[in-house]
């Protein structure tokens, strides 16, 4: 009887294996399918076509291939790169078949410096004397800031807009690691260098309340004037809205002049109708921007090429992973860009708060030798701080969006003793053998001594002395200079070029002329986009990898396997770091 229950149960088994097998087989074949036809497919743009830009998900500077992207799966939303979705605006603006944007956008996966960005992109696409009409049924702030930009700007009756100013939380994790008996051993630079204070106290300190309060006002203040130039309303106005939250609905939206008219979706579709002069029953030529790009193609036949070097994420050593800077194939795209005649300069379009120190050193190198052989400009987005400066430091060239954060210019070492959580919670002890004086270095298994302490303090400070010494060398000031806007501080865009740290205030257009000009080559170039983005399969291939390698270690590790993703998780923040001091959710 056992028998037939066992073989039941594996014939079962296998069954459901199999069904599994032939849907995932399915999946990539419907996705092999679309892909091709995809990159086949000829976009016919209609005469009198609105192009609809929803943007509903995460904004990259570049974005990956997703043959699925069309197909309609149920809450599948895929991100949006930048850096295409500018250059299709821009192709739109002299396209004739497009007679206008329709904008729909809630809620902003992105922070000031890409939203400035598509303000820019918006305003430019404007002046082809082509209209823009911005709808939603609730604005964010930072939604609101792109929307603004439009020609007019509606909101759902019974909607929200969020229009009362800045603000930054600082999520504090001291309490929690005394409940765990995790200690943090600490060493850094720098009075502002507070991205190790949330390990360390409860409360921001006077500090960093300091600089974060200078941040954001002065964030706040460029938000402002934007809005005010593009709503025609007095700056002075504006801010006593916000500061005052004078806006709690959307009638006094309305009666502020924020938007211009309360409508639902279909008097907004017979707006479209009017301005495109068809029939009240007429069906609107929508085309989304997913298929819309797809015509934008390089029609460049110009053999001058201008490399642009995307670095987006935190800074890692070893090969990039999505969302990641990898040092080694960040220095081998540099590399590549330095001995290729084509290229006659180079871009690095950065969008990073730091990370190691060392693997920030190890690009800034390649960065320096690129210099000696072409002009290299450096494009901020939202972050360049810390590592992200790091970068940007040895470039001929700085440019900044007023509402880009940077700076950041310190050293942290952390190193998080886990020795009493392993002991007393998990019942896990280690002991150390060693031939001298001085153990593991990096190690969570116990406490470092004295003389450990003193090395890993003694190696921080001489990281900020390397870091602020080129930092000085690149901005060609004196190190004392240099120094007195370091420590760790982070600064807007505005307040960078004031102290010297930033060029030019400006978006990534503005980058690519300097690098045209400074190369000789303004009237003649061509732009390519590096490290190439992996295609959906490539992704997918090494992701199925390390889901392959998580399994294998969680059926080895059993009930300790969610400990080993939080030491691992803690691992990564040990050692020298060049990170910004905070985890920025400006709200």
């Amino acid at each position: 009887m056992n028998f037939f229950k066992t073989f039941l149960a594996s014939c079962l088994g296998s069954l459901i294996a199999l069904i599994v097998l032939v849907g995932i087989v399915f999946i990539l074949l419907v996705g092999m399918v679309a892909s091709i036809s995809n990159s086949n497919e000829q976009v016919i743009v209609k005469n009198q076509s609105v192009l609809h830009l929803k943007l509903d998900g995460p904004i990259t500077e570049n974005e990956v291939e997703d043959p699925f992207e069309d197909l309609p799966i149920p809450g599948a939303v895929s991100a949006t790169g930048l850096l295409p979705l500018k250059k299709a605006i821009q192709h739109a603006a002299a396209d004739p078949k497009i007679e206008g944007i329709y904008l729909e956008l809630n809620i902003l996966m992105g922070g000031y410096g890409v939203a400035r960005e598509l303000r820019q992109a918006i305003e430019d696409f404007k002046q082809s004397g082509k209209w823009v009409v911005a709808y939603s049924e609730y604005y964010s702030e930072a939604a609101y800031y792109v929307a603004s930009a439009a020609d007019k700007v509606y909101l759902n009756p019974e909607g929200d807009l969020e229009f009362n100013g800045l603000s930054v939380e600082v999520t504090f994790f001291k309490k929690l690691f005394d409940k765990l008996d995790i200690k943090p051993q600490i060493f850094r630079v720098g009075d502002f260098k507070s991205a190790v204070e949330p390990f360390m106290l409860d409360h921001m300190s006077t500090e960093n309340k300091l600089q974060l309060n200078e941040l954001i006002t002065d964030l706040h203040s460029t938000i402002i004037q934007d809005v005010a130039a593009s709503r025609n309303i007095a700056a002075q106005r504006l801010r006593e809205i916000a500061d005052k939250m004078l806006v709690v609905d959307t009638r006094s939206a309305r009666e502020h002049g924020l938007v211009d008219s309360l409508f639902y979706f279909d008097q907004v579709q017979q707006e479209l109708r009017n301005r495109l002069r068809l029939t009240s029953e007429a069906k609107i030529n929508f085309i989304k921007y997913n298929k819309y790009k797809r015509s934008v193609n390089a029609t460049s036949t110009s053999k001058n090429e201008i490399a642009v070097i995307v670095a987006d994420g935190e800074i890692y050593p070893g090969k990039a992973q999505q969302g990641e800077i990898g040092s080694d194939t960040f220095a081998e795209e540099l590399r590549k860009a330095r001995t290729n005649n084509c290229v006659k300069a180079i871009v690095l379009r950065i969008n990073s708060p730091g990370g190691s120190a060392l693997a920030s050193d190890v690009m800034w190198r390649e960065i320096k030798l690129a210099t000696e052989v072409k002009p290299v400009i450096a494009s901020m987005s939202d972050y360049a701080a810390s590592g992200g400066y790091y970068l940007a430091m040895a470039c001929d060239t700085i440019v900044a969006q007023p509402t880009t954060i940077t700076g950041s210019i310190g050293v942290f070492s952390v190193l998080f003793d886990m020795s009493s959580f392993l002991d007393n919670k998990l019942g896990i002890t280690f002991e150390e053998v060693k031939t001298g004086d001085v153990g593991e270095l990096i190690t969570v298994t116990r406490p470092l001594t004295t003389a450990e302490k003193n090395i890993w303090q003694k190696r921080t400070e001489q990281i900020y002395e390397g870091f602020t010494s080129k930092a000085a060398a690149g901005r060609d000031m004196p190190v004392s200079q240099l120094k007195a806007v370091a420590s760790g501080r982070v600064w807007t865009g505005t307040q960078a070029k004031e102290k010297g740290l930033v060029d030019v205030l400006g978006n990534f257009e503005e980058a690519v002329k300097i690098a045209a000009t400074a190369a000789n080559v303004a009237d003649d170039y061509k732009l390519r986009y590096y490290p190439i983005p992996k295609n959906f399969f490539q992704t997918w291939l090494g992701g199925m990898e390390e889901n392959t390698q998580a399994q294998v270690l969680q059926q080895e590790l059993g009930p300790f396997y969610e400990s080993y993703q939080q030491v691992k998780k803690l691992k990564n923040m040990q050692g020298a770091q060049a990170r910004m001091p905070f985890k920025l959710a400006i709200k």
